[in-house]
């Protein structure tokens, strides 16, 4: 398939979903689909497919077994995990200095609690309704773990781009986790109430149209299916428009040449990354060049055999910690600086993979080793992923995955978001989501259950309130817990 036919199945696509149209809720919308019925213009060719025509309908049998407007629930349980003891249960692996910065950041505001809470919500999300039909989750869909990333292609994508937590799950946990950070994200911006709810609902409407499409194509079109740089300019014509271009400037300037000139003392001879403690530091207690140097041959027998030749063209020169995100902090996190000669750098991060908040609640995964978990998950969640992405492990029992620190890579700044730009990027994330469990789901039975009109949307908004709520009384115990002092946290890191 060319570029052309590529780009335009999913331009078409979430051109067209990007408002889709409010359907008045009634019961017998959306029926079973008979041989002798015809189908929505999305589904055209279920008459003619017995098996595809099986799995609609078996979608649509699941809504008397978990009625769509059950997920709108959400309640606390008297028996409910303490949330910061959650939080010192995973502090207990993991580098104690750097624990203190990730509770300041996570009191500053409920959006960065909700960022950095994800095995909070994976507790709480094990409660709620499932229809039971898993997808690869991303695990930790929020509207921040979004964004912009190179092809090896050189194509400039849109897309999922966290991948810590990836485990086979029920698709709803993404979507609920996706709404209910729209509407926390609103809240501390500012917004009105029903700003965050019109965004959450939007977000999960699209979802479901963009499912319906996909519904639709062949399977090799489906999974070919991409949000590219035409596709966001695309979306991006209305009043968020200079949001969304300034972002993809932002992160075309944005590679390992730019990362060589701001990050370290030179750009000739050998140069050495430039500490800015605590965030960027050289600690050779947890890591040095010698050391690194092992994990990186591991590293490199993952890789495809035309990129093991590409790295073997670049010496390892230094390596620091690097704090990152919100969720991540106080795992060993590293940025490595390798050379194929002056002026002509290859940064990586190192990224220790632990075990996903998901586990305890999905099971373990079936692979050898966190860092190689991630990497499979993120190969099949993504379009396309980066052409450096590998994983290793050391002799201390530390698994780890590796990837370009900058290849073209942009993030939205979700905190500095107007209500009509929150609007339009949840549209683009749901677009996104739809299209990545598309990819390991059933999108034909998933529509059988959402059917056409807006009652799953609804529904995940009322939850997406009241979880935005727990959110908030979650955020009050963190900071009581500091102000105590059962826990100490290092602010404005």
């Amino acid at each position: 398939m060319d570029a052309g036919r590529r780009s335009g199945d999913v331009a078409a696509i979430v051109g067209h979903a990007a408002a889709p149209p409010a359907r008045p809720h009634h019961d017998e919308e959306d029926p079973p689909v008979p041989q002798s019925h015809p189908p929505a213009p999305e589904l055209v060719g279920l008459r003619s497919d017995p098996g595809r025509l099986a799995r609609y309908n078996a979608g649509r049998a699941l809504r008397d077994r978990v009625p769509r407007e059950s997920h709108a629930n959400w309640a606390s349980a008297h028996d409910r995990p303490d949330p910061v003891g959650l939080l010192e249960e995973q502090a207990t692996t993991r580098i104690p200095d750097l624990v203190r910065i990730r509770y300041g950041r996570m009191s500053a505001s409920p959006f960065a609690f909700y960022r950095g809470a994800a095995l909070v919500m994976a507790a709480d999300l094990s409660t709620t309704p499932s229809t039971g039909r898993k997808v690869q989750l991303a695990g930790d869909a929020h509207v921040a773990n979004f964004g912009l990333y190179a092809s090896p292609e050189r194509d400039l994508l849109f897309d999922v781009n966290d991948f810590d937590e990836t485990l086979p799950g029920p698709w709803e946990w993404d979507v609920k986790r996706l709404a209910a950070s729209v509407v926390v994200a609103s809240r501390s911006l500012g917004h009105r109430r029903s700003d965050g709810l019109t965004a959450a609902r939007a977000a999960v409407g699209t979802y479901r149209t963009i499912t319906r499409r996909l519904a639709g194509l062949r399977t090799l079109d489906l999974w070919y299916a991409r949000i590219d740089e035409a596709e966001i300019a695309s979306v991006a014509r209305g009043p968020a428009a200079r949001m969304f271009k300034a972002v993809v400037a932002h992160a075309l300037d944005h590679d390992s040449l730019h990362a060589l000139a701001t990050t370290t003392d030179g750009p000739t001879g050998d140069p050495r990354i430039v500490d800015d403690p605590p965030l960027i530091q050289h600690r050779p207690d947890l890591v040095d060049v010698d050391r690194l140097q092992g994990r990186l041959v591991r590293y490199r027998g993952t890789l495809e055999s035309d990129r093991r030749e590409l790295l073997r063209r670049y010496r390892l020169v230094d390596v620091a910690i690097k704090v990152v995100g919100v969720g991540s902090v106080g795992t060993h996190c590293y940025v490595a600086l390798l050379l194929a000669g002056p002026g002509d750098p290859l940064f990586l991060q190192v990224k220790e993979a632990q075990a996903s908040v998901l586990e305890r609640f999905v099971g373990k995964s079936r692979l050898r080793s966190h860092g190689e978990r991630v990497v499979a998950g993120q190969r099949i969640v993504q379009a396309a992923s980066d052409a450096f992405l590998g994983w290793g492990y050391d002799v201390d029992g530390r698994d780890y995955y590796w990837r370009q620190l900058r290849d073209w890579k942009g993030s939205f700044d979700v905190t500095a978001m107007r209500a009509v730009d929150l609007l339009e990027y949840a549209r683009l994330c749901g677009a996104a989501l739809a299209r990545a469990h598309a990819r390991s789901g059933d999108p034909v039975e998933v529509t059988g259950y959402l059917g056409s009109s807006d009652a799953f949307d609804r529904a995940i908004a009322s939850f997406a309130e009241a979880y935005a709520d727990q959110t908030e009384r979650d955020l009050a115990s963190l900071r009581a817990a500091v102000k105590s002092g059962r826990i100490t946290a290092e602010m404005g890191v």
